[in-house]
Formats: structure tokens, C-alpha cells, sequence
């Protein structure tokens, strides 16, 4: 008796909501052209924070994204996950229709590093003003980092595995991973990645205590990663959802097979001990090889986790080169996130939907506002390049120590 094929983990659907585009459209062509929105914060309440440069999503009208009863539960980072959720879904063509008929093969997977601040921090302020009575019910719930992986779930009554991962800014590509090791495992549809919003004040100042955050106040010069001018990272609001399907569900479907999910290995070395990160970010990376079935000469293009540091960046780049060898010094690599920000956990997912748009379109997206790189590294800087990526590598680190690496190959393109 021959052995079941093991299922591969597509990506099927791409919904964003960014700081440089509120639609899939927007956001890659923002993103191809390096154009930086980095800019003064403008939150009320923020003008006397050291923190002066963020990535703040300025063209999102939550109302005309969410239904009004899901509004008052929710707060600002939930309300992006549902409007690219939605996206995710149409992009995939998975109607209402198809998945209700089929609620258990459908689940969520999100990941969230900074929670509902905003929507705690308001309720937390009636609290002290006015007393408990004047505290709303939700404040329970929509602070949580579950929150949006509970209400996409709700709302659209999918009742497949669901799951919230809390692995600091990696957390990102480990949701992914997540997703395509549930699709493998049997379920048919899974919706993952991360949003968050912490660009509210008091999420802001819990933000103060990391040395690695970019105080700047120039925005062309606050988030200049691989450079000798590097001085942190800009944080940033917003992110990405994805729509992770089995390939023959995907088929059968007739949909669009973008690109598959081919590897993953997350690592932890502790936190800030960024010359530590050198040994978990290159074991991640060859562990996620090994596990996509990949080369290291494969790989056409990394998505770098640009940190921004002197110590972080120089061992990202030695990570790189242990990991891919002589070829490690000539792949083009790249970090479209100094144009947006560095958004926490969804950061990286906003890097999985550039390098599955990058490998569609046969371009390299640039990293904006860097000139003058100090590794040895092949970054792309100024403008896109034109390339044919095939397979592309995708990495994420968190300030407390969390390592995650994702190979991604490009898929077969329309199926139908």
C-alpha cells in the first residue's frame, strides 16, 4: 500500500493593510518603487515622547472596513486583521458561500507582539476618571493577542483549528509556519499572519525601555539598517493576512496557486544578545533549507529582518553568509521595511506578501533610505532591480530573543 503524498501549504490569498497602502495593489506598488512613508508621529498624546518617527497607517477608514457591532468589541490592531482578512479571502475567491458550507475546514492562526493597547489604555483612562461603572464590557477581550484570531473566527464562522502565537516579533513568520504545518496536517483552509498598532501612548512608552528603538528625528535618517549611520528601528502599525490552503484543495478550487510554503525553523538565543543571534538565525536558516528540500544557491533573494543596530545587523549579515556560504555575499538582499517600519510581528508577514509578490512580478523591491552599506552584503538600495526570484527566504528576529527563518517557492500561477 503506497504511502499518501504529503499536502503542500499554499498561499493562495494576500490582504494588506500597511503605512504605504491599504490594499495588496497599493502596498506592492509603494513597495517597487521605495517610496518611504516614514514621518512624524502624529497620535494625540505623543507630542512629548522621544520617540518622534513611526509608520503610521493615515488611509484606513475602520468603519467602511468592519461592521459597527465588531467595531465597539475591538480595538485598532484587530480592525486592521479583519479589513486584510477580508482581502485575503477575496483574493483566494473563497466566498461566504464555499466556507460555510465547510466551517470546520477552515481555521485562523495570527500572531501579535504588542495586543490592544489603545482600546486598554481608553477604557483603563474611564476606569480612573469616572469609576468601573463607566468601564465597557469588551475591555476584557480586546486588549488580548488572541483577539483577532477570535473575531476573523466569529465573524465569518470559520470553526477549523485556530491559534494565537506569541513569539515576540518572529512571531509573524511562526504563524505562517503554523498555518502551512495545520494545512499539511489536514485542514483545507487556514487564515494567518499578524497586525498590530502600537502607536497608541502608552503602547508607545512600554516601547521606550528597548535601547534598540530609533529615537530620530529625521524620518529619511532614524531607520538605516546595514549602514554605519544605523541607529535603531522605527516602529510601525498595520500588517498582513494570508490565505494558506492545501494545493489540491486550491485546485480543485480553480484558484491561483501563488507560491508554497516549502520551509521553517524558528530558533531562540536570548534577549538583545544580538552576537548570539549569528549562531540561531544561521541554525534557522538552515534548518528551514532542510526542510523546503533547498540549496543554499537556490535561494534568489533574502527579505532581511534589518534590525538597525551596529551588533544586530552585523550578525544578521554573518548569519546570512554562514548559513548560504560563498553564495551568502551574492544573493541579492533586501529590507523593503525602512520604507514602512518595523511592525512588530507583522513586519515579517508584510515581507512574506512583498517576496510572493516580488517572485510574481520579477523585480527585487529596494530598501529606501539606505545608501552606504557597511557588510558584505548584496543590498539591493536606490531603486528595483529586475530579476527572476524563484525561491526566496524570508527572516524575522525578536528583541527578546526569538530567531525564525521561511523559504518560499513561487507557485504555478493560475490553476483555472
Amino acid at each position: 500500500m503506497s504511502k499518501r503524498r504529503p499536502r503542500r501549504a499554499a498561499v493562495t490569498g494576500i490582504g494588506v493593510v500597511a503605512p504605504n497602502g491599504t490594499s495588496t495593489e497599493t502596498f506592492w506598488k509603494s513597495t517597487r518603487e521605495g517610496i518611504s512613508v516614514l514621518d512624524r508621529v502624529t497620535r494625540e498624546g505623543c507630542e512629548h515622547l522621544p520617540l518622534k518617527v513611526a509608520g503610521e497607517v493615515r488611509n484606513f477608514d475602520p468603519p467602511s472596513a468592519v461592521e459597527e457591532r465588531y467595531l465597539v468589541q475591538t480595538d485598532r490592531f484587530t480592525h486592521f486583521a479583519m479589513a486584510a482578512a477580508d482581502q485575503a479571502l477575496d483574493d483566494a475567491r473563497l466566498d461566504r458561500p464555499a466556507t460555510d458550507a465547510a466551517p470546520f475546514s477552515v481555521g485562523v492562526v495570527t500572531a501579535a507582539g504588542s495586543g490592544g493597547g489603545e482600546f486598554g489604555q481608553r477604557e483603563l483612562q474611564q476606569l480612573w476618571s469616572k469609576g468601573s461603572r463607566f468601564v465597557g464590557p469588551y475591555q476584557s477581550i480586546a486588549w488580548f493577542y488572541a483577539a483577532s484570531t477570535g473575531q476573523i473566527s466569529i465573524r465569518r464562522g470559520f470553526k477549523g483549528p485556530c491559534g494565537v502565537i506569541a513569539s515576540d516579533e518572529a512571531g509573524g513568520l511562526d504563524a505562517v509556519a503554523h498555518a502551512a504545518w495545520a494545512v499539511r496536517r489536514g485542514t483545507d483552509v487556514m487564515v494567518t499572519g499578524a497586525t498590530e498598532a502600537p502607536l497608541a501612548p502608552y503602547s508607545m512608552v512600554c516601547q521606550l525601555g528597548y535601547p534598540e528603538l530609533s529615537t530620530v528625528a529625521d524620518p529619511d535618517r532614524a531607520y538605516r539598517p546595514f549602514t554605519a549611520a544605523a541607529c535603531g528601528f522605527v516602529p510601525a502599525e498595520g500588517g498582513a493576512m494570508l490565505v494558506v490552503e492545501a494545493e489540491d484543495t486550491a485546485r480543485e478550487r480553480g484558484a491561483p496557486v501563488r507560491a508554497y510554503l516549502a520551509g521553517h525553523t524558528a530558533t531562540f538565543t536570548g534577549a538583545s544578545r544580538w552576537e548570539e543571534s549569528r549562531a540561531g538565525l544561521a541554525e534557522a536558516i538552515r534548518g528551514a533549507l532542510e526542510e523546503a528540500g533547498c540549496a543554499p544557491e537556490e535561494i534568489d533573494v533574502v527579505f532581511a529582518d534589518a534590525l538597525g543596530t551596529p551588533a544586530a545587523d552585523r550578525a544578521e549579515a554573518l548569519a546570512i553568509t554562514d548559513a548560504l556560504g560563498a553564495h551568502g555575499g551574492r544573493v541579492p538582499v533586501t529590507a523593503p521595511k525602512t520604507a514602512v517600519g518595523r511592525g512588530n510581528g507583522a513586519a515579517a508577514v508584510l515581507d512574506v506578501a512583498a517576496a510572493v509578490l516580488a517572485m510574481e512580478h520579477g523585480v527585487i523591491p529596494p530598501t529606501p533610505n539606505v545608501h552606504d552599506v557597511c557588510h558584505d552584503l548584496d543590498l539591493v538600495t536606490a531603486r528595483a532591480r529586475a530579476a527572476e526570484p524563484r525561491t526566496a527566504l524570508v527572516l524575522s528576529r525578536g528583541l527578546m530573543g526569538s530567531n525564525s527563518a521561511l523559504v518560499l517557492r513561487l507557485g504555478p500561477g493560475d490553476t483555472s
